[in-house]
């Protein structure tokens, strides 16, 4: 049998076809993707002695895009998408921070400063621990000593 890339160019305007004929005309790049990757999977499982290729390529590429088409049809009919104005209209009425800023420094009063500085870019920035690394150009393990030691203050204040 041919390579791959021959099959390929000889069976291209079969699978835009098969995309014709089930009247698909979104997403058709998609549907020709999975046409192509059809069509591979039938030049490695195709045996000659059981009959003829384009048979079999058509029937294999034909069962694998009406398979797709189901996929996306379900996943559309139980999914569904605001457009665009619809998220350009919600307005955020939350005024107050989650954590009060005086709260959060309520805690702080006998951490370092790196500690602080983990405490206050945690809890009101909402920054990881990776971003305060980079943030203050230091390691994550410095960041996470930090946690590490503000955690066990604050915990040994509240008991």
């Amino acid at each position: 049998m041919d390579s791959f890339d021959t099959v390929q160019k000889q069976y291209e305007n079969m699978i835009h076809k098969i995309i014709y004929s089930l009247n698909i005309y979104r997403n058709k790049e998609e549907f020709y993707q999975t046409g192509l990757i059809a069509l591979w999977e039938a030049y490695e499982k195709f045996d000659t002695e059981k009959g003829a290729f384009p048979a079999f390529a058509f029937s294999y590429i034909k069962g694998r895009i009406m398979t797709e088409m189901t996929t996306y049809h379900r996943h559309a009919d139980r999914n569904v998408y605001q457009k665009e104005e619809f998220w350009e209209q919600i307005q955020d009425d939350c005024k107050e921070d989650y954590f009060p800023k005086e709260q959060i420094l309520s805690y702080c009063t006998n951490l370092t400063e790196n500690q602080k500085k983990w405490v206050i870019y945690t809890f009101l920035h909402m920054l990881t621990i990776q971003e305060i690394a980079t943030l203050e150009n230091v390691s994550t393990s410095a960041v996470k000593k930090w946690r590490y030691g503000a955690k066990a203050k604050i915990l040994d204040n509240s008991l």
